[in-house]
C-alpha cells in the first residue's frame, strides 16, 4: 500500500532508484552516527556505574585497613596511599571540575547520572529502531523498483 511506504512526508514510491539509493546512503550515515553515540553513551553510563560501585564500597568500609589504597600513577604503575578523609570523595561534575562531596551525596549524584543515562539510552534506542525501520523500508522499495525495471523489456 502506498501509505505504508511513507516515512514522514517523503513518499518512497515516487522516488527514482538513484534518489532512493541516496536516501538510503543518508539514512545509513545517520544510523552509523546514532549507533556510535549509543555506544559512547553506554560507555559513559558504565563509568558512572563503576563510580557508584566505588562510592558504595567506600560507604560500607569502616575499618582502618580500608583506608589503605593503591593510587594509579599510570595504567600499570601504582603506589600505596592512605585516605585522610574516608567520609568524602572528589566528584568530577563535568568539564574537569572536581567537587568534594560526602559519600551519601556522591552516591545520590551517581545514581542520578545512571538514571539519566538509562533514560537517554532508552530514547536513543527508540530513535535507532525507527531509523532501522526507515532503512528497511527504503531497501524494500528500492529492491521492488529494481526488480520491476529488470522485468520490463527495453
Amino acid at each position: 500500500m502506498p501509505g505504508e511506504r511513507e516515512t514522514g512526508t517523503l513518499n518512497l514510491d515516487s522516488l527514482e532508484p538513484q534518489q532512493l539509493a541516496q536516501v538510503k546512503k543518508q539514512l545509513d550515515e545517520e544510523l552509523e552516527h546514532l549507533t556510535s553515540s549509543f555506544a559512547q553513551l553506554h560507555g559513559a553510563q558504565n563509568k558512572f556505574k563503576d563510580c557508584l560501585q566505588c562510592v558504595n564500597s567506600r560507604s560500607l568500609a569502616s575499618d582502618a585497613a580500608s583506608n589503605s589504597v593503591l593510587v594509579p600513577l599510570t595504567n600499570s604503575l601504582y603506589v600505596r596511599g592512605e585516605l585522610t578523609n574516608s567520609n568524602a570523595v572528589l566528584v568530577d561534575v563535568g568539564t574537569g571540575f572536581l567537587v568534594e562531596k560526602k559519600l551519601s551525596s556522591a552516591e545520590k549524584f551517581y545514581e542520578s547520572k545512571v538514571r539519566e543515562m538509562s533514560s537517554n539510552l532508552k530514547d536513543l534506542e527508540a530513535i535507532l529502531q525507527r531509523k532501522q525501520a526507515n532503512v528497511r523500508a527504503v531497501e524494500e522499495v528500492l529492491r521492488q523498483k529494481l526488480v520491476s525495471s529488470q522485468s520490463v523489456p527495453s
